[in-house]
């Protein structure tokens, strides 16, 4: 029973090892991991979530339902989703339990593949990804937000929750950039999601595992590389953000995600990231460096679907002084006060929602993080 044991690890860490080639595509059940993603699209899904111990499952309208299948285990779930991934990403995996990496299925679509490992066992999420960039009107985010893909340099982040649409957003606002002016944009993500085309702008995308080892030093090369634009898929280290603070304040226009709730949150994380004796001149940085901070969170929609809500804040000069003396709490303040500016609250923006009749009252009391100001706007029906 060992022996047998040992030469099925074998046999799995030769074929992890072995160059990517249409040949290889074949070794493992991909058919299996193919017929699920069909599945996913055909019901206009959103995710496939594989866990040891339960079916396959469908995330549809945020909703998670199981397929009609048996449980599947950990080898399972391996077998169907490893020859899916690049080779760096096989590595990486055997090496860290983690991997991201893109996934395309001619005449499906492309999946964004997050394989990671749970109680000792494989698990996997995959997501589908639009086959076309959608267009920022189209996303029913309040009209301010159009702005972000005007300014003319500076960091702009997006914070939101797992799931809560930064990554389109993100994509829609380059794609702004992109239909209107004639600029060089430059993307570093991990994987590519939505795949842009040149039009007004030329638009490079680098993935990291296959371009570049990691964000750092692919945010370096893009530096030298006469960009007028840069957007960091995620700020998830230190030396990127420092990097992108950089970038910032020489001129570009920088966009990047952080898993954040709000925009004093988002500001926060940045400079908690680094040690105590760095912060302070990484809150001055980030004072002069920052052109807006932008949270964003998805709710269901009455008659079916998901409709975002969100917050912005236009950086004037009351907002970099907060962040300079670290008064984060006053920057919900900033808010009202530079409204003038573009800046909205998310209780402003839930109100909205509310009034159109896109969702209910108390899913939007329950989202808001200042339920008196939310309750003025919109008192209960």
């Amino acid at each position: 029973m060992d022996d047998a044991h040992d030469l099925d690890e074998l046999i799995r860490e030769l074929n992890a090892s072995m160059p990517e080639t249409p040949a290889s595509r074949q070794l493992g059940d991909t058919n299996r991991l193919e017929r699920w993603l069909h599945t996913v699209s055909t019901r206009h899904g959103s995710d496939l979530l594989l866990v040891a111990g339960s079916p396959p499952a469908l995330r549809v309208e945020g909703e998670v339902s199981p397929l009609a299948e048996g449980p599947l285990d950990g080898m399972d779930i391996e077998e169907s989703v490893l020859p899916a991934l690049p080779p760096h990403a096989r590595r990486l995996y055997h090496e860290s339990g983690v991997a991201d990496a893109s996934f395309r299925i001619q005449g499906i679509g492309r999946f964004r593949i997050n394989l990671h490992r749970e109680r000792g066992r494989a698990a996997a999420a995959v997501r589908l990804l639009p086959q076309r960039v959608p267009r920022l009107a189209a996303l029913g985010l309040p009209s301010q937000v159009e702005q972000l893909a005007c300014l003319p340099r500076g960091l702009v982040l997006i914070g939101g929750a797992t799931g809560s649409g930064k990554s389109t957003t993100l994509a829609a606002l380059v794609d702004e950039i992109n239909r209107r002016d004639a600029r060089h944009i430059v993307t570093i993500e991990d994987p590519i999601e939505y795949e842009h085309t040149h039009q007004r702008s030329i638009v490079e995308q680098v993935e990291v595992g296959i371009d570049a080892a990691d964000f750092p030093s692919a945010l370096r090369a893009a530096l030298r590389q006469a960009p007028d634009v840069i957007v960091v898929g995620e700020m998830r280290d230190p030396e990127t953000m420092r990097i992108a603070l950089a970038a910032a304040e020489t001129g570009h226009l920088v966009f990047s995600t952080l898993h954040t709730t709000d925009v004093a949150s988002t500001v926060s994380r940045i400079a908690d990231s680094f040690p105590p004796e760095r912060q302070n001149t990484i809150r001055q940085e980030l004072a002069m460096a920052l052109a807006a901070v932008m949270t964003q969170s998805l709710l269901p929609r009455l008659g079916g679907g998901l409709v975002p809500a969100a917050e912005l804040l236009m950086v004037g000069y009351g907002a970099r002084q907060h962040i300079r003396r670290n008064a984060l709490q006053h920057l919900h303040q900033e808010i009202t006060i530079t409204r003038k500016a573009g800046s909205f609250s998310m209780e402003e923006s839930l109100a909205v929602l509310v009034r159109d009749g896109a969702i209910e009252w108390r899913e939007a009391h329950a989202r808001a993080a200042h339920v008196e100001e939310f309750e003025k706007l919109q008192p209960l029906p």
